[in-house]
């Protein structure tokens, strides 16, 4: 998918900045026409704010989680874990936060009508959330499989549910996300209604998982991948990642996340 949308330094206010569990904040942002027109699967490059011996010296690449046009608002959830992340941590209600995009290809919405499944864990859960709300516009079926260690650290199904998708959920805590639980329950899925693509983020196992139930059961998807970056312009290539030359090859090249990507063909992806 071709690079048609502005790119542009926006100035964004912020509206709140809140803890949803032990683990993640919502960061949520008033923001300018150009940020705005960001499509599912394009992110942002944030510019985090230095805090104490926190000195962050690259901005940090970051999918969006909610767009709400009318409103004027875009959203972000993200893990709190290092310097860049503390630091965005840190932003309140009035301060301003630096947004250069939107940047990247998103992804590529099923014909109307169709039945498309989602599947995130971790932060990869934020990826996929506009996707489902983007193809309820589009008259697209969503069931979306949703991963975490436990239940406490499990998100995005109200959103999830709020923008019409039937949601699932697995984790580890119940032994319900290992791989032949989720073999199975997408086997499942399929069978009932016909599942016409995946979309998937946040997980290796996830995407060696769907590759081959995608392989098998003849059902094409895309990966949002995620990468430390340095320009997220392609100018840099710090964020270089191996895929297959073609799906069904295992011949390899290479590509930029930012720029190539950051949402790829599911079976021409390496790794998470």
């Amino acid at each position: 998918m071709p690079h048609t949308a502005t790119i542009a330094e926006n100035l964004c206010p912020v509206v709140a900045n809140a803890w949803v569990n032990a683990e993640y904040k919502y960061l949520e942002v008033t923001a300018p026409p150009v940020a705005l027109a960001v499509e599912p699967g394009q992110f942002f490059h944030l510019r985090c704010p230095a805090v104490g011996e926190d000195q962050p010296f690259l901005r940090r690449p970051m999918s969006v989680y909610h767009i709400d046009r009318a409103g004027g608002r875009i959203a972000f959830l993200y893990k709190v874990t290092g310097a860049g992340t503390r630091g965005l941590a840190s932003l309140e209600p009035g301060d301003v936060l630096d947004a250069f995009g939107p940047v990247g290809n998103g992804f590529t919405m099923s014909a109307p009508g169709g039945h498309l499944l989602v599947a995130g864990r971790g932060v990869g859960l934020a990826t996929l959330a506009p996707l489902a709300a983007r193809a309820r516009e589009c008259d697209v079926r969503v069931t979306a499989i949703l991963s975490a260690r436990s239940v406490d650290l499990m998100m995005s199904e109200e959103l999830l549910r709020s923008a019409g998708a039937t949601v699932l959920t697995v984790t580890d805590e119940y032994a319900t996300s290992h791989v032949d639980a989720v073999d199975a329950l997408v086997r499942e899925i399929h069978a009932r209604d016909p599942i016409d693509a995946f979309a998937i983020c946040g997980s290796n196992r996830l995407l060696l998982l769907l590759q081959r139930l995608g392989r098998e059961l003849g059902i094409p998807g895309e990966v949002a991948l995620e990468q430390r970056m340095g320009c997220a312009l392609g100018m840099c290539y710090a964020c270089v990642k191996p895929f297959r030359k073609q799906p069904d090859s295992e011949s390899l090249t290479y590509r930029r996340v930012c720029w190539d990507g950051p949402v790829f063909d599911l079976q021409e992806a390496v790794s998470w």
